[in-house]
């Protein structure tokens, strides 16, 4: 392997480590970058996992990202998606526009609900993916626009809001990771407030920090992100054989 390992190349491995662990679940990426990371833990680490064509089926073998091809396994329309959803056994990889240091997120407006600066995608599956499967994110660029103190509108649900309303919310809530061009990112402190795991190669922990609206929490040692495997390599190679991952991160 290169001792310099393309950036896309170190996030699609961190992406695909947020799975690690999962067996067999329904593994949901919503987005190019999401979709190769499940795809490429399921190629590697993680072959029990389930993954879709993004249409209606379970797909077998390594489905290209945007590919045609494909070896069906099993049904899974978009209604039964939500009862996938609703019994827990699920994973999805989501993007957001502003997320906060508990990790509620905001996919509908910037800017007060009354008359907002700018009308997004509107909250979607963020409620329901949060308050009953696990949920992780892939946020493309860093920046404190993004993290901040206080999201404008919540369309996933963070910790603190999940303790608040308890009972099986509570329980089900589960928040994995955060990936984006500069980091990797979780909630595993005792408040569930967000944690810097390691920072990718040539990014330094003040970068993390100066362009995120609020404190985290940093560990002593921060270590850097592991760079693919051979094998990783060649599951990348073939899961994303038109290089789309590349225009994923800004450069």
């Amino acid at each position: 392997m290169s001792d310099s390992p393309a950036l896309t190349d170190v996030i699609a491995v961190a992406c695909a480590e947020a799975w690690r662990g999962d067996g067999e679940i329904f593994a949901s990426g919503m987005g190019v970058m999401q979709m190769l990371g499940a795809r490429l833990a399921r190629a590697t680490f993680e072959p029990d996992l389930m993954v879709s064509d993004g249409e209606a089926f379970y797909v077998a073998g390594d489905l290209p990202i945007g590919g045609t091809n494909k070896t069906v396994e099993g049904w899974i329309p978009f209604r039964s998606v939500f009862d996938t959803l609703a019994g827990g056994r699920r994973h999805v990889m989501m993007g957001a526009s502003q997320i906060d240091k508990y990790g509620n997120s905001n996919i509908a407006n910037i800017g007060p609900w009354a008359k907002p600066k700018a009308q997004l995608l509107g909250v979607r599956g963020g409620p329901g993916n949060t308050v009953n499967n696990a949920t992780s994110f892939f946020i493309p660029k860093h920046q404190s626009s993004v993290f901040v103190s206080v999201v404008d509108m919540v369309s996933g649900v963070g910790y603190d809001r999940a303790k608040r309303i308890g009972g099986f919310i509570a329980k089900r809530h589960d928040l994995r990771r955060v990936i984006t061009n500069l980091a990797v990112l979780d909630f595993a402190t005792p408040d569930n407030s967000m944690r810097l795991v390691s920072v990718h190669p040539g990014v330094n922990v003040s970068d993390v920090v100066a362009n995120t609206g609020f404190e985290l929490v940093i560990p002593a040692d921060v270590p850097i992100s592991r760079a693919p495997t051979a094998e990783e390599m060649d599951a990348i190679g073939r899961i994303d054989p038109k290089g789309l991952r590349h225009r994923e991160i800004p450069s």
